[in-house]
């Protein structure tokens, strides 16, 4: 997925065994989906080696869901490169970390936190007891934290979206709006924060007001001057931290 993942666990006998676990799922994931290499799935389908309509069940229904956010966020998401290449890096480091998350629940880990090239999904609390907190660099400077999110109750999943970081790499059907610099998503799931993230990014203030609207999440956009605005929750979540 050219990112990198990193786990916080507590210490416990089977900690190695949950490390393991999480590091099978995303190798499965990155196997099928990574368009890095040659000889994923996907890749396959990208190159004309394989049809789409041969491939296997999961990379259909996952291109099946991506198409269903795109349908959802009218363009602003979509699982298309210019080109024409399907490309499900939109979704699959979520649906990854979800199913990493599974498998740290079935293991038994109740306080852990996963991060994923900056996405972050959490459960329980840390060692001490605190709530987890997600601390959110400037996007004009990656040394600087601009605040830190405190993730509790059920909203446990934070998903930051820009070309800060790793460059222009936000595709989109519609007509882009360059609006924000930066956007982080607070929701539910992982994959719902990712995905509306990246639609914010491209889709800009209209896209803002649309999410908001239509999917119950917190979200903190930074302009290209530098001005920040935030959805009431997250405003009185940053007030309280």
């Amino acid at each position: 997925m050219g990112t990198i993942v990193s786990l916080t666990l507590p210490d416990a006998p089977n900690a190695a065994d949950a490390v393991a676990a999480v590091e099978r799922r995303f190798r499965a994931f990155d196997e099928r989906f990574s368009l890095y290499n040659p000889d994923s799935e996907l890749s396959q389908v990208a190159e004309g080696k394989l049809g789409l309509t041969d491939s296997s069940d999961e990379l259909r229904s996952t291109y099946a869901s991506a198409l269903r956010w795109r349908d959802d966020t009218g363009g602003a998401f979509t699982p298309h490169r210019p080109d024409g290449v399907i490309d499900l890096n939109g979704t699959v480091k979520a649906l990854a970390m979800q199913t990493a998350a599974e498998e740290l629940l079935g293991l038994g880990f109740s306080d852990w936190c996963l991060n994923a090239g900056g996405d972050v999904l959490c459960a329980g609390h840390q060692p001490n007891g605190a709530s987890w907190r997600v601390g959110v660099v400037d996007p004009t400077d990656r040394a600087v934290l601009l605040f830190t999110i405190p993730v509790d109750g059920t909203r446990h999943a934070v998903a930051t979206s820009g070309s800060a970081e790793r460059g222009d790499h936000i595709w989109t059907m519609m007509a882009t709006d360059r609006s924000y610099l930066q956007v982080t998503v607070v929701a539910d799931d992982i994959e719902t924060a990712d995905v509306l993230a990246t639609t914010i990014v491209a889709g800009g203030p209209s896209a803002f007001a649309s999410v908001v609207e239509r999917w119950s999440v917190d979200v903190l956009t930074v302009a290209h001057d530098g001005a920040l605005t935030a959805t009431s929750g997250l405003r009185a979540a940053l007030a309280r931290s």
